[in-house]
Order: C-alpha cells, then sequence, then structure tokens
C-alpha cells in the first residue's frame, strides 16, 4: 500500500466522504465477490455490499489501522452476506420450480450449469478466493490482504478449490470431448 492510498483510508476514517466515495469505487467489485461467493444470487448480494457500506461509513472510527481499511471493509460485506444467507427462509422441495435448460448444440449450456454448481457446492472461503483470483483477477498479494489469509493458507486453498472443481467437473469435460 503506498503513501497515498493510506492517506485516502486515513481521510475516509476521519469522515471525508469524497475519500470514502473512491474507496467504494475502487473495492465495490471485490466487495460484490465476496457477497455472491456466499449468497450466489446478484440482487442478494448486491443489496449485502449496499448494506455493509452504510455500516462501514457509521463504524468508519473504529478502524485505527489505515492500512487494514480494505480487508474491514471486506469483512463487513463478509459478515452481511452471512447474515443474509442465515436468514433466508428454506424453501420446501415441492415448491421450488425446476426449470430444465435446454442445452445448445455444443453443450455448453450444461457445462455451465454444472461448473455453477460444482462452484456452489464448495466451502465460502474457497469460493470467494476463487472468484477473487480467476474472475476479478486479483493477484495473490491483494487476495491474502483482502481475505485475511497468508500466503501458504491461499495457495492451500486455491489448490484444494481446484482440485475440487476438476474432480468434480471431470465426467463434464470428458463428454464434450
Amino acid at each position: 500500500m503506498d503513501a497515498s492510498e493510506r492517506e485516502q483510508y486515513r481521510a475516509a476514517i476521519h469522515g471525508d466522504r469524497e475519500a470514502f466515495e473512491m474507496i467504494i469505487r475502487t473495492h465495490s467489485r471485490t466487495l460484490f465477490a465476496i457477497a455472491f461467493a456466499i449468497l450466489q444470487s446478484r440482487e442478494e448480494a448486491e443489496d449485502a455490499v449496499q448494506d455493509s457500506l452504510v455500516k462501514a461509513w457509521k463504524m468508519r472510527w473504529r478502524v485505527r489501522d489505515p492500512e487494514k481499511f480494505p480487508a474491514w471493509l471486506c469483512m463487513i460485506a463478509r459478515h452481511r452476506a452471512h447474515d443474509v444467507f442465515r436468514r433466508r427462509r428454506p424453501v420446501p422441495l415441492s415448491a421450488q420450480i425446476i426449470e430444465p435448460v435446454e442445452p445448445e448444440p455444443n453443450g455448453s449450456s450444461a457445462l455451465d450449469q454444472q461448473l455453477h454448481s460444482a462452484l456452489a457446492a464448495l466451502p465460502e472461503l474457497h469460493r470467494a478466493a476463487l472468484t477473487l483470483r480467476y474472475f476479478e483477477e486479483m493477484d495473490y498479494r491483494t487476495i491474502e490482504n483482502t481475505l485475511g489469509l497468508t500466503n501458504g493458507a491461499l495457495r492451500g486453498i486455491l489448490g484444494r478449490a481446484l482440485a475440487s472443481l476438476r474432480k468434480q467437473l471431470r465426467p463434464a469435460l470428458v463428454s464434450t470431448d
């Protein structure tokens, strides 16, 4: 983290709305990725991020070290997404409407469904790490700071998550050859 970023975080902590808005612009995709990894719903993830940002603004004074501000934002988003997830009412299986998806001629629709299912089956931290690394294209250091992990822990999580995806998707990938 360079001095200008540190100063921006410090200003936001002390109530500078413009600095806070710049931080939001910088981190909103990351916060969304974390919330989506937990909730698997775009609308719920967007709402959770909005709620997180409101809470962060109100509680910003609690952050003593400006360098920890990004990880603190991510923690709030993660906790808010877990709150939303816990409040969901379970839908009885009989009430669920399952519409079959017609596979495209090349089978990519079925593969997309299987990928989505395989991702959803991963533990939340594994989904978050994969999302940040491969969909948000974040570097390891940024992910480590965002999720509060060491380099070794992050590499282990990514390795296990990718191995799990490979194992779950192997039959689907073999059938497309």
